[in-house]
């Protein structure tokens, strides 16, 4: 199976797995769940589910005690990407080619769309018929990602990158804001495809952490070289975005010659992370390549 082929198959198995939770229990709530389900269902590359599988598989598991946390990361990564969109963050309009959640629908109900698929994400977490039987390790999952999604992760990176704007950032900082802003959601879903998979032990953990820490930094490396070379109708959001807005880039900081190198440099070391692992992670290998060579 192609890279390709193994991305479209994880794609439809989660989207359809994703969609019979935007059935509204009453009349009430239609629109609230429209717009939940809009800000879900619209496109997306669903990197960070492809990553749970991908880290279920390296371990040996069953993809089916993976699909809780694969809808989980997804629906926490569409939340945050509502609430960024927002007026009072960084009042976006075009979001994967589309009107972003607050202007399809209104900014009252964008907040409610996201409070709710973030509640979601943890519904869907406690399900045993989607995740390990054993509610020791689906407890542990639970704590993966409330980490990766609260202030010590993605929230605090949106904090730290609204406080950075116009300021000049050092490497350091850049890369403090990135791993917990990108890099803490996609490190959670290597370890929850891992802890799901049930055969996780402390040594394939620290591997996968490594790999993880590299892909996604390298996924923020890329895009911030994106939004100079892309354009809009390829990235489905607007082009320039980030230097409109005076925000620190990779490119800014270091340069676009070095900010690709830099993205090289850091598929390798994922690559590296992955040695301990036979074929059974060619996907997390094939999803590295992937990651560095996206034009969107």
């Amino acid at each position: 199976m192609t890279i390709g082929d193994y991305q479209r198959s994880c794609q439809q198995r989660v989207d359809s797995r994703l969609e019979a939770l935007f059935v509204p229990p009453h009349a009430q709530l239609e629109r609230l769940y429209q717009a939940m389900r809009y800000s879900v269902m619209n496109g997306g590359k669903r990197v960070r589910p492809l990553l749970v599988y991908a880290a279920n598989e390296a371990l040996g598991g069953d993809k089916a005690q993976a699909d809780g946390a694969a809808c989980a990361v997804e629906l926490i990564h569409a939340y945050s990407l509502v609430h960024d969109d927002l007026p009072a963050m960084d009042d976006d309009d075009l979001r994967r080619g589309q009107p972003t959640t607050h202007k399809a629908f209104d900014e009252a109900c964008a907040i409610l769309a996201g409070d709710g698929l973030q509640s979601l994400a943890f519904d869907v977490l406690a399900a045993p018929q989607l995740n390990p039987a054993d509610p020791l390790l689906r407890l542990r999952m639970f704590g993966v990602l409330a980490r990766a999604a609260g202030p010590a992760g993605m929230v605090g990176g949106q904090a730290i990158d609204l406080g950075s704007v116009g300021r000049k950032l050092d490497r350091a900082a850049l890369e403090l804001m990135h791993r917990h802003k990108t890099g803490a959601l996609i490190e959670a879903s290597v370890q929850l495809g891992a802890l799901s998979s049930g055969h996780a032990d402390a040594g394939s953990l620290a591997s996968l952490s490594q790999y993880a820490q590299a892909v996604g930094l390298a996924f923020q490396v890329q895009d911030d070289i994106l939004d100079v070379e892309s354009d809009t109708a390829t990235l489905g959001k607007h082009q320039g975005a980030d230097i409109a807005r005076d925000k620190p880039t990779y490119p800014a900081l270091l340069g676009m010659e070095a900010a690709k190198a830099y993205a090289l440099e850091l598929h390798d070391l994922a690559l590296d992370a992955l040695r301990p692992f036979a074929v059974a992670a060619e996907p997390l290998r094939e999803l590295a390549r992937y990651i560095v060579e996206r034009r969107n």
